[in-house]
């Protein structure tokens, strides 16, 4: 069997994917879904993540031709595949390398499992490159901060705004902090998951990704801290400037 996460540009609706696959869209992991016919499981994650198991990679390409999706430019694409071989015989319910899953049994369950799996590494994928780009952001920032304008006050708001949305995303999207309900009834499930979420590395991933947009905010409050100092000091030189000319005037009143 073949696997292929993919991140999605743009928002696709069940109703969507049900006319497009033929199939039947059901509420399954978190607030996402997944479908099921003779040829294809189909996993829509929460985060915007589409996940199609197929025995064939051309069932696969094809589904994803019918959304207007060409794997030609994959380059541009943030997607993840893996193999799945399906072994009755296998002396575990599961084994999995850097290369291949082995299941014994292919499970609605377990695919489900696996799919999830797969769409949060490729969902935090797309993560890490925006924080790349909010990494090199901050710096450029942080390496202007001996200029003040009212405009760049600004824009540091709007980037401060873009960054805590994004950790809000990544906290409440990818589900790495809790358990996905799922799992919490089924033990093989779990360990399925645990350990593809050890060869993935989500967790440590998810960590380095926290810790970068901790740094940038501290980045960005190092600046508006400097930025609120200069304000200050440019007020008080303005009232400064207010006095000695009230001052000046004065004593110019007297004189006459």
């Amino acid at each position: 069997m073949n696997l292929l996460s993919l991140y999605l540009d743009h928002p696709i609706s069940k109703s969507a994917l049900e006319y497009s696959f033929d199939l039947t869209m059901n509420k399954g992991v978190e607030n996402g879904y997944y479908g099921r016919n003779d040829t294809l499981h189909a996993l829509l994650a929460p985060f915007g993540v589409l996940t199609l198991i197929a025995d064939e990679k051309r069932t696969i390409l094809s589904a994803l031709s019918t959304l207007g999706i060409s794997m030609e430019d994959e380059q541009k694409l943030i997607t993840q595949d893996y193999p799945i071989q399906i072994d009755p015989n296998h002396p575990e319910a599961f084994s999995i390398t850097n290369q291949v899953i082995i299941l014994r049994e292919d499970t609605v369950l377990s695919l489900n499992v696996i799919a999830l799996a797969i769409s949060q590494s490729v969902g935090l994928e797309h993560y890490e490159k925006r924080l790349d780009t909010l990494f090199s952001q901050s710096r450029r920032i942080v390496a202007s901060i001996h200029h003040f304008s009212i405009s760049r006050r600004s824009h540091l708001m709007q980037f401060a705004k873009r960054l805590a949305l994004t950790r809000h995303d990544m906290v409440s999207n990818l589900l790495l902090l809790d358990k996905p309900n799922i799992l919490w009834d089924n033990e093989e499930a779990e360990n399925l998951y645990n350990r593809l979420a050890f060869i993935l590395e989500l967790y440590d991933r998810h960590e380095i990704a926290l810790s970068k947009l901790s740094q940038i905010k501290e980045d960005v409050m190092l600046v508006m801290d400097i930025i609120n100092h200069k304000k200050s000091e440019f007020l008080e030189w303005i009232i400064i400037v207010l006095i000695a000319v009230e001052i000046v005037m004065g004593i110019m009143e007297m004189v006459k």
